[in-house]
């Protein structure tokens, strides 16, 4: 159930391109930068989905849709101070994959953050939480699952 109660919506999880099972999908994909921002302490940063936005409630890693003409790198730096308040160093580009969620096709960037400068502040009113693996908090965007299982299989490449 999701935090309004509702059924959740599942997600087709689709790796290393392609559609539906291997089909052309029809569908323009959505680019998205995402950073997983890793503390001092080896804990990651995970934030909820904004209200008012799909799968509001959800805990994913921060990070939003690419602009024309941005690169990863700059569309992570932008969202990360719009959303979340920070400026980040050096943007470690890791995985690519895409999921098939029913209101979008999504390409996830994934970049690994370890620095950056400014207080959290949460400035689209989501909460957020420094997690360890396996995460305590609940329910995880789809998305966001195979990160936390590539990070458990591979902790020294995180």
């Amino acid at each position: 159930m999701s935090p309004e109660g509702k059924a959740a919506t599942s997600a087709v999880l689709v790796v290393d391109g392609g559609g539906r099972n291997g089909l052309a999908e029809t569908r323009p994909v959505v680019d998205v930068a995402v950073g997983i921002l890793i503390d001092g302490e080896g804990r990651y940063l995970l934030t909820t989905r904004p209200p008012g936005k799909a799968y509001a409630g959800y805990w994913e890693f921060p990070g939003g849709k690419l602009e024309a003409g941005e690169s990863v790198e700059q569309a992570l730096r932008r969202e990360l101070q719009e959303e979340i308040g920070v400026t980040i160093g050096p943007a470690m580009a890791w995985r690519d994959t895409v999921v098939d969620y029913p209101h979008a096709l999504v390409r996830l960037h994934f970049c690994q953050v370890r620095s950056w400068t400014g207080d959290l502040h949460m400035h689209e009113g989501q909460a957020f939480s420094w997690q360890r693996l396996p995460v305590s908090c609940s329910p995880v965007l789809p998305g966001t699952l195979p990160v936390l299982a590539w990070l458990s299989e591979n902790p020294d490449k995180a």
